[in-house]
This record gives structure tokens, sequence and C-alpha cells, in this order.
């Protein structure tokens, strides 16, 4: 009398294949012989395995429920030569092994170029024409990888599965191992004319020109990212992104810090005692800077709003001018009795020695007060 499987799981006859699954997952537990050696679970594990190896199998399940012999000619117990292994594998952990022929088609790697740029770039944006190597799609088979008026076929070894399997003998009877199909490497189909421009990968690589815009405010370091212009994947996949990296080049007069921008002016003595209204050129253009009497070297005059864009926000840094104070080397006797007549009349003729505090940071003078205690 035919072996009632639904019966053997605990399912109705109109059960999911999810059902089917969690039903044997429970039991496969319960009854598995690393848990229960006895005889009779082990028995009793084989029946719960063969039915579902029947009724997880569409084809095998029609024909146990027209009354038919679901293997056929073969035995009707314990594990079968259709069984894989790795239905096993997903009954007990419930995960989804991969089954079937893998695709031809991929997604293409990154690619990364470098771009150097000036500095009155990195402040105003730029547009440039960069030319790059990349891979593209085949222009001959269009990605198809056959030969034109040419199409894959299927794998005589796997029979377009993808994979082989092969039946090994343990003590819980036959077991079915996959493997990837080594003559069509787990595609399912060959090539037997493979195109001749791009031998079957379905892509070439070839140089193309890309016009690439500079953002205001990037720095050194700064990734600008280009989706879909990266390389194209095999098979003619889809292409990967394309990042290009901005290296500024040192400016001759202007150092940056962040978004703020640095220079030093020198002034010579007089200038600096007097004061003066001078014109500077910056990146946005001459700009009138108020030197005011008096000022000291080593002094900072900033320009608002003169630095670099903020890549993130609105507004700008600020430009930093650093008061350099020259005093002259060579005089000649006119400059020399001007500046000793300007030195009797401001009493600077023979000034004392008179050192000042040096003036310690934060921390020194934390430090100073704890070790006095």
């Amino acid at each position: 009398m035919a072996t009632d499987y639904y019966a053997v799981l605990g399912v109705r006859r109109d059960a999911t294949g999810e059902d089917i699954k969690k039903a044997y997952r429970r039991l496969a537990r319960e009854l598995h012989p690393d848990i229960n050696p006895d005889a009779k679970t082990q028995e009793r594990f084989k029946e719960i395995t063969t039915a579902y190896e029947v009724l997880s199998d569409p084809q095998k399940r029609q024909m146990h429920d027209l009354g038919g012999d679901p293997f056929g000619n073969g035995p009707s117990g314990g594990f079968s030569q259709g069984f894989a292994f790795t239905d096993i594998m997903d009954a007990f952990f419930g995960g989804a092994s991969p089954r079937g022929p893998r695709s031809r088609v991929r997604r293409g790697q990154d690619a990364l170029i470098r771009v150097e740029v000036d500095l009155a770039e990195a402040v105003f944006g730029a547009t440039r024409q960069i030319k790059i190597d990349t891979a593209v799609i085949c222009p001959t088979c269009e990605g198809e990888g056959a030969a034109p008026g040419t199409s894959p076929a299927t794998c005589e070894m796997c029979r377009g599965r993808g994979e082989v399997s092969q039946v090994t003998r343990s003590f819980l009877g036959q077991v079915m191992t996959s493997r990837p199909c080594p003559q069509c490497r787990g595609y399912g189909s060959i090539l037997p004319t493979p195109c001749p421009e791009c031998s079957g990968d379905g892509r070439v690589r070839t140089r193309r020109t890309l016009e690439v815009k500079i953002p205001p405010g990037v720095d050194a370091g700064t990734r600008i990212q280009l989706a879909g212009e990266g390389e194209v994947g095999p098979g003619g996949g889809p292409a990967g992104d394309l990042y290009i990296e901005v290296n500024e080049r040192p400016h001759p007069v202007f150092s940056r810090d962040g978004d703020d921008l640095h220079c030093t002016l020198p002034l010579p003595m007089t200038a600096a005692a007097l004061g003066i209204r001078i014109l500077l050129e910056t990146l946005d253009g001459p700009e009138e800077l108020d030197v005011r009497p008096g000022v000291q070297a080593g002094q900072t005059i900033p320009l608002r709003g003169r630095g670099m864009p903020h890549l993130r926000g609105s507004g700008r840094g600020d430009l930093i001018v650093h008061v350099e104070v020259r005093t002259p080397t060579k005089l000649d006797a006119e400059q020399e009795d001007l500046l000793r007549r300007l030195a009797k009349a401001r009493g600077e003729e023979h000034p004392t020695a008179q050192f000042t505090p040096h003036q310690q940071g934060l921390f020194s003078r934390l430090r100073d007060a704890f070790n006095s205690r």
C-alpha cells in the first residue's frame, strides 16, 4: 500500500512548500540520529526525509498525488538518488543555497582617477575634460559575448543546470552533493563561437572623454562620485562608479587652513609706524587694506568672506593677512642722521634692557599652579 507522505510529515494535502519545509525541519530536529541514535528513530528519520524529498519536488509531489510511484523503479525508502544534501541543510537552517546556473552578467568595478587643481579652481569651481581608460560594452556583440549570428548553447554536461551532482553513501543512505559544472563554470551554457573582439567577455577597453565639474570649496583628498561612469561589468553588466580624487597644487602667495586662506604682507618700518592704505591682490581681485598706524610684527588683519567657500554649506572663510615689519639693514648718512634725531626726539637714544614675562599657555599655567601647592 502506497505511503501517505502528507501524513508522515503531519501536513495537509494543500500545504505550501514553506509549510512542508517547516514541518520537516521540526521533525528532523527531534529525530536526527545525532540526538536519538536508536534504530526506530533512525527509521522514522528516513521516512520523514523521504516524505520531504517527494513533497518538496513539484514533479514527484504531483506523481504522489496521482497515486503513482514518485521514484519510478527506484527505492521507496531512505535517501534516494534524487535527494540533494543541500536540501537537508535548507531544512535544518532555513537557508536558501544558490541553485541553477549563475548569470554571466555582473556589475562592473568602481574606478578612481586623480585630478590636480589650482587654488583658484578650488575657490570658484571649474569644469575639466578628463580622459579615462575603462571597460565599455563590446560594440560587436553588444555585451552578449557570442559572435554575431550565433548564440550561447546549453551545456551538455550539466544540461543547463550549471551544476553537476555526485551520489555518495553514508550511514544515512545515499546522499547527493552538487558542485558547479566544470565545463561551463556554472553558467549552464557555453559560447561555441565567442565574439572575436571581446573574446566572450561582453566588454572591451577603450579611452573616452568625460566632462567633470569641480565644485567650489573642494580640498585635497575630496572625492567626487560619478555614478555609472566606472567599469562596465562582465557580460555587459551595469557599470560601477567613477571617483574623482582632487589634489590641490600649492599657491605661491596664499596657503590654506581649512576654509581660511593666509598670506604675509611685508611692510617697511615707516609704513608700520605711520599706517598705510594698500591694494592687495586677492583671488577675488584687488582689495583695499587699511593698515592702522603702529601695527606690530605678527599681527593679523582679516578680510571677511575672502577665503574658501564652505563645501557643504553657504558662505566663505576669511583671508588672514599676517603683517611682517621689515627693519632696514643698510642706511646712508642722511637716513642714519634722520633716525638718530628721531630716536633723540623719542628719548630712545639709550634704551635700557627690560625683559617682560614670557606668556605661558593655559596648560603650562595650570601645571605651575598645581606644582606650587
